[in-house]
């Protein structure tokens, strides 16, 4: 009854004909429907290659080697419960397996030495060579302030944003490999924040790449001013308050 609820709210058989060379599938990552929606948006889109924001290349390469491991690379990945995932991973039909997750030490070294020197020669091509302007830096600032429940410094936030800056690229990076070694569509599943048409993994295409086409949907809890190129709506997720073990004393 749920999955069919489901299937009617979001209508994805639209998906059968790829809109684009490139489907960011974002999500809200513990709520399960969202998983529901994108796994159902895989079986319909079809796609050559699956890019995980959650997997190494090298856990996703072990997954993609045999199908029976896809578990126990998820639990080596240290992301969220399995099950919540097992629905993409069951709709993925023959896409190959591609992992996109940086390396923890990476993402750390990103604060202090910032994201062109830790994403390479191709930084220019996707942007990060030059800071943001003033605008849009201070936005994301009081963004990730607000993700953060308010309980870290603000100043502390530009951090967080070049880590933001840093994954996107290196997302949008595996996706064009991934296009260009087994063709379009290619699928890309991560956060909803990564999905955003304006900062996230289209505009970081759209910048290295601007021949190739995308296309975001954020599968999103309620309707807001974050832009995607489709919005699905899904039931609320079930959760204590996110903000309570780091706002408590």
């Amino acid at each position: 009854m749920r999955i069919a609820a489901l299937l009617t709210l979001l209508a994805l058989p639209a998906l059968a004909q790829p809109p684009a060379d490139i489907v960011i599938l974002g999500e809200v990552h513990d709520n399960p429907d969202a998983h529901l929606g994108q796994a159902e948006a895989l079986a319909a889109l079809q796609p050559t290659a699956v890019v995980f924001e959650m997997l190494t290349a090298g856990e996703a390469a072990r997954a993609d080697a045999d199908r029976t491991l896809i578990e126990d690379a998820w639990e080596a990945s240290g992301w969220r419960d399995f099950p919540l995932y097992a629905p993409i991973f069951d709709a993925l039909g023959d896409a190959r397996i591609i992992g996109a997750a940086a390396p923890r030490d990476a993402v750390r070294a990103v604060y202090g030495d910032g994201p062109a020197a830790l994403f390479g020669e191709d930084a220019a091509r996707y942007g990060l060579d030059k800071p943001l302007d003033a605008a849009q830096q201070t936005q994301r600032e009081a963004q990730q302030f607000d993700a953060h429940c308010q309980a870290m410094p603000l100043e502390t936030m530009g951090g967080m944003v070049a880590v933001q800056r840093y994954r996107d690229a290196v997302f949008a990076r595996a996706a064009l490999e991934a296009l260009e070694a087994y063709g379009p569509p290619v699928a890309v599943i991560a956060g909803n924040g990564h999905a955003r048409t304006d900062w996230g993994i289209p505009a970081m295409i759209a910048r290295a790449a601007p021949e190739v086409t995308t296309h975001a949907i954020g599968f999103v809890e309620a309707r807001a001013d974050t832009p995607f190129d489709d919005i699905r709506v899904v039931p609320p997720a079930e959760r204590d308050d996110p903000c309570a073990s780091l706002t408590n004393n």
